[in-house]
């Protein structure tokens, strides 16, 4: 079982501060980044190391350590190279690419060459399809790249080069982006000083200047707050609001010659608002089920939701009543339609031992033929 590292375990402690004491467990995310910034992958032990600096089992860790595929779970190299071969990608020759990459690097899906520098890998989608066919290395993007361009990098990063990306900062280790993905910062010098936005990555940014559109104001330091904490302000917002209520004004008096609900709908009910603002699942419900806050069905304005098959035709009304009468409804379990009278008579025909034409049944032979 591999033993972490001191400055590993205070990464660890700077990370959970990070969240309110409550929420501890949000930090899983970036504390399987720090575990594979060290092992180069989530291993056993880090899952382990996880499970217990947040106070979770090891079921819990491993289900979010499977779910997310920039967790690793075997040793990967240096440099993950990803290809995209989805859909955009793919017609554009992605395919071509990753088949180009996996012959001249001699591995295959989530494979690692043998001097342990480069591991190869299919992605599904990495999101830029405006720049497709698109590559990664750890993550950092070549954009419209080609079978021979793709060769060239790969070579670059086994002979120690880091070729530069199309966007973004230079190239980092694995381990070293798994550092930064953990929330720290990369110490490397100029390790942020290169690269810079695409074309396509900008124009929607120039259409929102073009168009003066912006955002709300936020200040990235408001901190986190407690569960506690997000309660106790939202109850006193809500007390805040019903303060500043006003008081509801009197109702004036009724002119005498008005017309009373009664009189106007033929109801009795109280005068009640309808229910038509309600979601449709509520009005239904309050219809079956009223209570002393429910309008009544009758009550003015109020739609009565009813359940059941769409009208039918007065001919087949009439047909389905004349079927109903001809065939009433039995009772003691036997099938609609079925009369008694003949059942009953069979029933003591075979007590009294006669059947129905009188004849003793004794008198049948073997053959079931009377004699």
């Amino acid at each position: 079982m591999s033993t972490f590292t001191e400055e590993t375990r205070l990464r660890a402690r700077e990370i959970i501060a990070r969240y309110p004491a409550d929420r501890s467990r949000s930090a899983l995310l970036p504390l399987l980044h720090l575990v594979q910034s060290e092992e180069g992958y989530v291993s056993p032990a880090g899952v382990e190391f996880c499970a217990e600096v947040l106070g979770l089992n090891k079921a819990q860790v491993g289900a979010v350590a499977t779910f997310y595929t920039m967790y690793k779970r075997k040793p990967t190299g240096e440099y993950l190279v990803s290809v995209c071969t989805n859909t955009m990608c793919d017609v554009l020759g992605g395919q071509k690419v990753y088949d180009a990459l996996a012959e001249h690097l001699g591995v295959g899906h989530e494979e690692t060459t043998a001097d342990g520098k480069i591991t190869l890998e299919h992605a599904e989608c990495l999101a830029a399809c405006d720049y497709g066919p698109v590559m990664t290395v750890n993550y950092d993007f070549f954009d419209n790249v080609e079978p021979q361009g793709a060769l060239d990098v790969v070579e670059e990063l086994r002979a120690g080069g880091r070729p530069m990306p199309t966007r973004g900062a230079r190239l980092c280790t694995l381990k070293e982006m798994a550092v930064q993905l953990a929330g720290f910062a990369d110490e490397r010098d100029g390790a942020v000083a290169d690269g810079g936005p695409g074309e396509p990555s900008l124009r929607g940014l120039r259409l929102a200047e073009q168009h003066g559109v912006s955002v709300p104001g936020f200040d990235p330091k408001t901190p986190i707050r407690s569960k506690a904490e997000a309660d106790r302000a939202a109850a006193e917002a809500k007390a805040k609001a019903e303060a500043a209520k006003p008081a509801p004004a009197p109702e004036p008096a009724k002119a005498a010659e008005q017309v009373l609900p009664e009189a106007a709908t033929g109801s009795t009910a109280p005068d009640v608002k309808a229910p038509d603002a309600k979601s449709p699942q509520v009005r239904t419900a309050e219809t079956r089920q009223p209570d002393a806050a429910t309008a009544v069905p009758d009550a003015p304005g109020t739609k009565v939701p009813v359940d059941g098959p769409p009208p039918v035709p007065r001919d087949a009304q009439a047909a389905e009543a004349a079927g109903t009468a001809a065939n009433p409804p039995a009772g003691d379990g036997k099938p609609a339609g079925d009369a008694a009278g003949a059942q009953e008579r069979n029933l003591k025909e075979a007590e009294a031992g006669t059947g129905a034409d009188g004849a003793d049944p004794a008198d049948a032979n073997g053959s079931g033929v009377r004699k």
